[in-house]
């Protein structure tokens, strides 16, 4: 994935519409929240087995979602000027750190019950 160049395709989207002005931090983190709650639908009443087949028409409509939830965080990265990349692998070590291999595995249990 060119995340630089997704990056410049949501920038020239924007721009030719000019939603900057519209496209604050704040207004970016309520849109997600939308899509994630969009997303959170397709899978609201479905069973385990259901999740885990979804026809074709509904797995159409969660890339649809998925990809509307990765364009708003980006928009977000973009506005914070947070480099995506970097804040996963830094959050991944932090992660690592709580919850060792030894302790956790096979469990799932928050770091602060083990």
């Amino acid at each position: 994935m060119d995340i630089e160049q997704i990056k410049e395709v949501i920038q020239k989207f924007s721009d030719d519409r000019d939603w900057d002005k519209y496209h604050s931090p704040k207004n970016l983190v309520m849109a997600l929240s939308g899509e994630v709650g969009e997303l959170n639908e397709i899978f609201q009443w479905l069973t385990e087995e259901e999740s885990n087949n979804l026809s074709s028409d509904g797995l159409q409509h969660t890339k649809e979602e998925v990809a509307d939830i990765a364009i708003y965080l980006l928009r977000i990265c973009m506005k914070l000027d947070i480099n995506l990349e970097e804040v996963i692998l830094e959050k991944m070590k932090k992660n690592e750190e709580k919850y060792p291999v030894d302790k956790v595995k096979g469990k799932f249990k928050k770091y602060t019950e083990l």
